[in-house]
């Protein structure tokens, strides 16, 4: 029987201990602030067709730290063993092709449990080391298709994380979020080509004050998070005396947080598994619809990630209908970076989306 599924996280078990001991990642559970970026992360992770998160903001805010505690927070995920791209033993949408015609000949799967994998693309990365390479001699010589994996095939059903996006090549940037879109990656050369699935949560980030992605690039982004630097004396101070603890002995810091750590992680399991069943009432799409217009949002892109993005925040509260008060959560994160840019213009662009939103819904969004 297929499953067929959603979500790339969907098919998750308990964590169990693993053989390999790990360097231990900072808690999720234990991150403080930083709401907007969380939020983002978890919905997409909930329903990783949002479209991937943009975070920007201020070096040094813990924006890498996060992204890992994401991943390591995940449940354990059920892979084909020895592949290369992470295969999902039973969904054809997550599986090689190598894979598919194993069982469609029905030789037995062998599958193991693996983390969900986080993948960091270096600044510096070329086309060949994402996508991966095609060996055109052993292909003329021998007759077979030999391809080296690139970082596509490693994301698979997991994270990609690209740090400093906004300096990457466009180039690259494009054919990363091509394949986020299509949920699969194509190398061709000389005639020779070859795919694979790479459905993954793609998560850049970068500070803005080393410059902007083109607006075109911007706007394939499902959300975007702002992170600013924390002001509050008691918060910094809470902050760092919680990362000594975690330096010092993070044995001691990790079972503190287990139970919160488990408690998120059912939550989110659970949100996987409601979200199919997630409506949301006629009129208030047709509200999101009116913000959109009425900001002059270029596209449905908008439109779409907002519904999703509410949606998939109803099903991590754990509710099959979408409220009002879900999408004024949601609509700055999925539109802020939307707008138009007027460089004469002061006004915040968030604030705008917000004020919009008010007059449309008649709410006011809390800050």
């Amino acid at each position: 029987m297929w499953h067929n599924s959603q979500c790339c996280f969907c098919d998750v078990m308990p964590v169990t201990a693993t053989a390999v001991p790990r360097r231990p990642v900072f808690p999720f559970a234990a991150i403080v602030g930083q709401d907007e970026m969380k939020l983002s992360l978890l919905l997409n992770v909930i329903d990783p067709k949002i479209g991937g998160v943009m975070i920007m903001g201020d070096r040094g805010t813990g924006k890498s730290t996060t992204i890992r505690a994401l991943a390591d927070l995940l449940p354990e995920i059920e892979v084909v063993a020895d592949d290369p791209f992470n295969s999902h033993p039973s969904d054809p949408d997550l599986m090689s092709d190598a894979v598919k015609v194993a069982v469609a000949a029905g030789e037995p799967i062998h599958t193991i449990k693996k983390k969900v994998p986080m993948v960091d693309l270096p600044l510096g990365a070329t086309e060949d080391r994402v996508c991966g390479t095609i060996d055109i001699e052993k292909a003329l010589a021998e007759g077979v298709k030999a391809f080296e994996p690139g970082l596509l095939a490693k994301a698979n059903r997991g994270i990609l994380y690209v740090d400093e996006v906004n300096l990457l090549d466009d180039h690259l940037v494009d054919v990363l979020l091509d394949a986020a879109a299509s949920g699969w990656n194509t190398v061709e050369r000389e005639g020779i080509s070859i795919r694979h699935p790479a459905r993954f949560v793609l998560v850049g980030s970068g500070n803005p004050e080393e410059g902007e992605l083109r607006p075109q690039l911007l706007d394939r982004f499902g959300m975007h998070a702002e992170i600013r630097t924390v002001k509050d004396p008691t918060l910094r101070v809470e902050i760092v005396e919680q990362r000594s603890q975690f330096d010092q002995n993070p044995e001691a810091f990790l079972a503190k947080y287990q139970a919160q750590q488990e408690a998120l992680q059912a939550k989110l399991v659970a949100a996987q598994a409601l979200l199919p069943k997630v409506t949301i009432d006629h009129e208030l799409r047709v509200k999101i619809s009116q913000v959109c217009a009425e900001l002059d949002v270029d596209g449905l892109r908008g439109d779409i990630v907002t519904n999703r993005a509410a949606k998939a925040l109803a099903a991590f509260e754990g509710r099959t209908e979408v409220t009002v008060e879900d999408i004024a959560r949601v609509i700055v994160l999925c539109l802020r970076h939307r707008l138009r840019k007027d460089p004469l213009e002061s006004i915040d662009s968030g604030y705008k989306v917000g004020k919009v939103f008010q007059e449309v819904f008649g709410v006011e969004i809390a800050t």
